[in-house]
């Protein structure tokens, strides 16, 4: 049972938060409403799924997202910037020093083009991490401008993706820093717990400390709660009560806790394409949708370069293939019935996995993965 001094600590905890967590999330001029990200970038999108605390659902988050924004034809590119590798691993790629990976880029060893491999997914693509990645944080300490190798090493596939999501390690270190400089937003992953608050005021005030001395634009996309069971009095009190403090940056698209997405990266695929028709899968394209609505509020969709260029007319038709019959995420399937469409339209297509790619994404090299 809920106790009430539990809950007496939960809101002394809240109300403990410095003053830059309330700037941050109820500023009117540096965080309205009406600029819950940075200013729309023609050139792409890059959001960092990022926070410090473990076990909060980040790379199901980044994996799955990246997804749903591939399964409504969008360019979307998956980079994995933990040590542990598990975006790399999750979408079915064996872990392979070989490889070129994103520790390559943040040394300078290669460059962005050499890393990126297909996926079964056909709009989606991986820039694989590997545990060499850990070495970064010692080797980069002297380097001249190490907290913007990523971003620099991003900047060329700017104009290709239309979204570039950036799996973090659960921690603050160089390698989120890098993350965060790259990044135009940052999408935080909460669990609806007690404890989902540690460590909150360290993350907001990191953002605000590279928003200073690094990334001005550097903005939150949302907030959204991960592993959520509505049923419970304790979830939608805490719902309630971050809602109370990030406003319109709580996303509406909540995550439950679902067998099949811990399922799915055992069987190396994104939840999608392992059972669409899951809770999981249809929360996470709920999500994608969220965002998506909220970018083509700030200015629409562009392009993608790279591949085959869509028209104005057909980027429009990607957004509706995951926009379309909105008033279906308000509809729970009855019991007995069988949901026998993906929801909100989205429509998967695969390509040969594991494609290692040059510049051109319809005449790159055939080799091997390794996955």
């Amino acid at each position: 049972m809920f106790l009430q001094e539990h809950w007496n600590g939960f809101a002394h905890e809240i109300h403990r938060l410095p003053s830059t967590f309330f700037i941050a999330m109820r500023g009117e001029q540096k965080y309205a409403a009406s600029a819950l990200a940075s200013p729309y970038n023609p050139m792409g999108r890059v959001i960092a799924v990022a926070n410090q605390k473990g076990g909060v659902g980040k790379t199901t988050t980044a994996i799955n997202l990246a997804a749903s924004f591939a399964a409504a034809e969008i360019e979307t590119l998956l980079v994995d910037c933990d040590p542990q590798s598990n975006a790399t691993s999750g979408l079915g790629f064996v872990k392979d020093a070989e490889r070129v990976s994103s520790y390559h880029l943040l040394m300078g060893a290669a460059g962005a083009e050499e890393a990126l491999i297909t996926t079964e997914i056909a709009k989606l693509w991986l820039l694989p991490s590997h545990k060499n990645l850990i070495g970064a944080n010692l080797e980069l300490v002297d380097a001249d401008g190490r907290e913007f190798r990523l971003r620099e090493a991003l900047a060329p596939l700017r104009d290709r993706f239309q979204f570039i999501v950036l799996d973090c390690p659960p921690a603050l270190d160089l390698l989120t820093l890098n993350a965060l400089v790259a990044a135009d937003t940052v999408l935080i992953p909460m669990q609806g717990e007690y404890f989902a608050l540690e460590g909150i005021s360290e993350l907001i005030d990191t953002i605000e400390r590279i928003r200073a001395s690094f990334n001005p634009q550097l903005g939150i996309e949302g907030v959204v709660l991960t592993m959520f069971d509505e049923r419970t009095n304790l979830a939608q009190q805490v719902m309630a009560e971050l809602k109370s403090f990030f406003g319109d940056k709580l996303c509406k698209s909540t995550v439950p806790r679902n067998i099949r997405l811990a399922e799915a990266p055992s069987h190396g695929k994104a939840a999608l394409t392992y059972d669409p028709r899951s809770k999981g899968s249809e929360s996470y394209i709920r999500l994608a949708k969220e965002i998506i609505k909220r970018q083509a509020a700030h200015g629409g969709h562009k392009a993608v370069a790279g591949g085959d260029r869509p028209s104005a007319r057909s980027s429009h038709t990607s957004v509706a293939a995951i926009t379309t019959e909105e008033h279906r995420e308000e509809t729970a399937v009855q019991p007995g019935t069988v949901n026998t469409e993906p929801s909100d339209g989205a429509t998967l297509t695969q390509s040969a996995p594991g494609k290692v790619v040059g510049a051109d994404p319809e005449h790159g090299g055939g080799g091997d993965s390794g996955g």
